[in-house]
């Protein structure tokens, strides 16, 4: 059992993503600061913020909603680091293990999202 995110292997799979995305980004133009720059590194970013605000949540069906937003932030910095290499920023080789991990950790939160998914859910107490 966990005591803190920080040991979850899920958050720190995507603490490496962000990592790697903000150097990643750190080449783009700088026209693209506010545009691309921004976009990539917020929604990197987001995906640990998520996984560990759903660790701090009580329940199961309000931790599986953040771990699927996590989900949903990978996707969208998958999105942007092909968008990246489609207009020539970033180069095929760079980008595909970065990749590769986003791929890995959406596996992962899967598995987590349907073992909480699988856990009962406490049914409210009829008044008396």
């Amino acid at each position: 059992m966990y005591t803190d995110f920080t040991q979850m292997l899920v958050w720190k799979k995507a603490m490496d993503i962000a990592v790697e995305v903000f150097y990643i980004s750190d080449s783009l133009p700088k026209k693209e600061d506010y545009a691309l720059t921004s976009q990539i590194r917020r929604s990197a970013e987001s995906i640990s913020a998520n996984i560990s605000e759903g660790f701090g949540r009580a329940g199961s069906r309000d931790k599986t909603m953040f771990y699927k937003y996590a989900r949903g932030s990978a996707n969208e910095t998958k999105n942007h680091l092909v968008y990246g290499n489609l207009v020539k920023y970033f180069e095929d080789e760079k980008i595909q293990p970065i990749i590769k991990d986003i791929e890995n950790l959406m596996h992962e939160l899967n598995k987590v999202i349907k073992t909480l998914e699988s856990e009962p859910q406490p049914q409210p107490q009829p008044q008396p």
